[in-house]
């Protein structure tokens, strides 16, 4: 008598991939690759214009190469990120040049550019549906999903990519929230093109937050003022005298926008920036199908780190060899990627405290106050 085979995973459900950004698309394609066909829950991305986000870190080359992606950045739509400068902790402006750093460099990228190209890749390897979650049960050894448009569907195993609103992942494990940290973001277009201005990324310390600017490859300018929602000046996103007030508290980028000539394009917009992450980023109950949560929904970084979309790719790659362990019975994998998010949290947790530690210019201040060691 023969050995039993394994069921073909043809069999089965589809593994579900909740978000259509960097993180889900990456499942999809990590999935594909790992022999585990997906569904993806992905509504249209949302038409808006690009803000900040958009520093890619060299630790990403590896993934997308692991990935078959690398080839995604030799777009002319993006460019190596040269120079980064900064002041926080004192006045003066320093230099950081990717020269001195080994390896190769990270990227500038034009966001939306890499993000439509990484959803094409996805799309050609996955059945995409344009709907959100709205419910979902584990039972009879599958998840039963509810969807927005009312239609039901199974999936063998569910991997949350939903951003920081982490849809699938709330619902199973708590959210820890280390601050509300918020932005008001925007670009800036230069009017004055006798100006070739800096190829760089500026952070500066203000009294009540930080500031933000990158040049992107299209030559626009990136910028963000990041601080406590209570801390946020009433009207940044309507009026754009309250942005030019925040600037006059700036030497260095407000120098760089006047020099060069840039001018908003529009009010900035806010968007939630706070420090968060999922107690229980994988499902360790045996009874149910097995769920990971990856990207922001796993762990959603302060901006500061530039860790975003690298920790995006990175959890969406992890998420095809986990998955294809987890439904063979193996779910060390999933175990194995949890404790490597988990030490991933830590070493950003400490870098975190002491970059803000070394602030120390704005006593008086309740933002940083909140963001020192007691």
């Amino acid at each position: 008598m023969g050995r039993r085979s394994e069921p073909d995973v043809t069999e089965r459900p589809p593994v579900a991939v909740i978000g259509g950004g960097i993180a889900g698309a990456a499942a999809c394609i990590s999935l594909a690759r790992a022999g585990c066909p997906p569904l993806w829950l992905a509504p249209p991305a949302e038409q808006q214009a690009q803000a900040f986000g958009e520093s890619l870190g060299p630790g990403a080359r590896p993934i997308l190469k692991a990935l078959g992606l690398e080839d995604l950045l030799t777009s002319s739509a993006h460019r190596p990120a040269n120079a980064s400068f900064s002041a926080w902790g004192s006045d003066r402006l320093t230099a950081r040049h990717a020269a001195l750093q080994a390896g190769p460099p990270g990227y500038v990228l034009d966001r939306l550019r890499f993000e439509a190209d990484l959803r094409a890749r996805a799309a050609a390897l996955a059945e995409r549906l344009p709907h959100r979650l709205s419910s979902a049960a584990g039972e009879d050894q599958v998840w039963r999903l509810h969807l927005s448009n009312g239609e039901n569907c199974t999936a063998s195993a569910v991997v949350d990519a939903s951003g920081r609103a982490a849809v699938f992942a709330r619902r199973h494990s708590p959210l820890i929230r280390r601050d509300r940290l918020i932005a008001a973001a925007t670009l800036l277009r230069q009017h004055d093109l006798s100006v070739e201005p800096t190829r760089a990324t500026l952070i500066e310390a203000l009294p009540d937050g930080w500031l933000y600017a990158a040049l992107l490859p299209d030559e626009a300018l990136s910028l963000a003022y990041f601080t406590d929602p209570d801390l946020m000046p009433a009207g940044i996103s309507r009026d754009p005298q309250v942005l030019a007030a925040v600037l006059k508290q700036s030497r260095h980028i407000a120098r760089w926008i006047a020099e060069a000539g840039f001018v908003p394009e529009r009010p900035p917009r806010l968007y939630s920036a706070g420090t968060t992450r999922i107690a229980a980023p994988v499902g360790r109950n045996g009874r149910l199908p097995p769920w990971m949560a990856v990207g922001d929904a796993a762990a959603a970084f302060d901006p500061l780190s530039s860790h975003g979309m690298t920790t995006a790719l990175w959890g969406g790659w992890k998420a095809g060899e986990a998955m294809a362990a987890a439904l063979s019975g193996d779910r060390s994998g999933l175990d194995a990627y949890a404790a490597a998010l988990a030490e991933g949290i830590a070493d950003f947790d400490r870098q975190q405290a002491r970059f803000y530690a070394a602030e120390t210019r704005f006593p008086n201040s309740r933002f940083w106050a909140a963001r020192h060691p007691n």
